[in-house]
């Protein structure tokens, strides 16, 4: 398909936001609600977006988006996220911080904690906490994976047995409304699975971008999740599910400039 430049303008949209609506466009491009909906399909077709009802979304399935894309997606949910995520972590512990944009998010927002000691299988969290003279950074060995910077395979979750933390802090790529944690790699997802097996506390990080994909890997349920860390209120049923657990939902507001 031959892509006009208000298409890839509305899929760069996507990708930072995980979610475009037909109105908006319109008003932001300045045409006609039947012309968003034209390039809407045209995009879908093309398999490049998903349609839904009033406008359109990234593709989900059996495959994840980039890592790049995945990195400008969000950007301010997850900054919010992150902060109140590091809110509840507090000084004087250790901390395990999994693969994942969001988890990096996390680390940012731990540069100004005191005496950290955080374990990682990501060497991007690795990186980032270098500039926090008070932070301890072990990395959890394995295969590299070039796309993330993720480490995974039977090293990494051998690495992880020999730590128990005070608090793991996961992501995950989706969010089904039964509250099961879904994931795309069975590799990272059996890593995430040692990460939660090894915490007293466990805190998930995930923005609204998640309760619209699927994934085939289940890591976990909701129900052994002890904080979630949101940007925006979950579903009545859902929301019901985390109380009847005792799941603590923390939902923290994007703030735009």
């Amino acid at each position: 398909m031959a892509q006009s430049f208000r298409q890839t303008d509305i899929l760069d949209l996507a990708r930072r936001h995980g979610k475009v609506t037909v109105e908006e466009l319109a008003e932001r491009f300045g045409v006609t609600l039947q012309t968003i909906r034209r390039d809407l399909t045209e995009l879908a077709e093309a398999g490049l977006l998903d349609r839904v009802h009033g406008g359109a979304m990234l593709p989900s399935g059996v495959s994840n988006i980039g890592y790049e894309d995945r990195r400008g997606l969000n950007t301010e949910a997850k900054a919010a996220i992150a902060a109140a995520c590091a809110a509840a972590i507090p000084h004087d512990c250790s901390v395990f911080l999994n693969i994942g944009t969001s988890t990096e998010a996390v680390a940012r927002a731990l540069l100004q904690h005191r005496n950290l000691m955080v374990i990682t299988n990501n060497i991007n969290v690795a990186n980032i906490l270098v500039a926090n003279p008070d932070a301890d950074i072990m990395v959890a060995g394995g295969m590299l994976r070039r796309a993330d910077g993720g480490l995974t395979g039977a090293l990494t979750t051998r690495a992880i047995e020999h730590f128990k933390v005070d608090v793991a802090v996961i992501g995950c790529s989706a969010l089904d409304q039964d509250g099961d944690l879904l994931d795309y790699d069975i590799e990272e997802v059996n890593v995430s699975r040692k990460i939660l097996a090894q915490a007293r506390e466990r805190f998930l990080v995930a923005d609204h971008s998640k309760f619209h994909r699927t994934a085939p890997a289940r890591i976990a349920s909701l129900s052994e999740i002890d904080i979630f860390f949101t940007d925006v209120p979950l579903s009545p049923a859902l929301d019901q599910l985390c109380r009847d657990w005792g799941t603590e939902v923390k939902v923290g507001q994007a703030v735009r400039a």
